[in-house]
């Protein structure tokens, strides 16, 4: 269907079509803003697969109690 989208005369032609409409002076500002949205998205994406890191504890919680080292399941008296 799209298989000639891609070629070096069309992205010439699309490349002229946005210098046009937006002017050599906006470009850099678009790509950058481009560039960080991509970058952003992928960041979610890949984020979204990862397990959520616990909410931080509030200041007036108790800690949690730290639990004594395995003795390989032997108790001692």
């Amino acid at each position: 269907m799209f298989e000639g989208l891609l070629q070096p005369t069309h992205l010439l032609l699309i490349l002229l079509i946005v210098l046009i409409i937006f002017g050599p002076g906006k470009l850099p500002e678009l790509g950058k803003t481009l560039g960080h949205g991509i970058r952003e998205f992928r960041a979610s994406v890949n984020d979204a697969g990862a397990p959520a890191p616990p909410p931080p504890a509030s200041p007036g919680a108790p800690a949690p109690e730290a639990r004594a080292p395995s003795t390989g399941g032997q108790e001692r008296p």
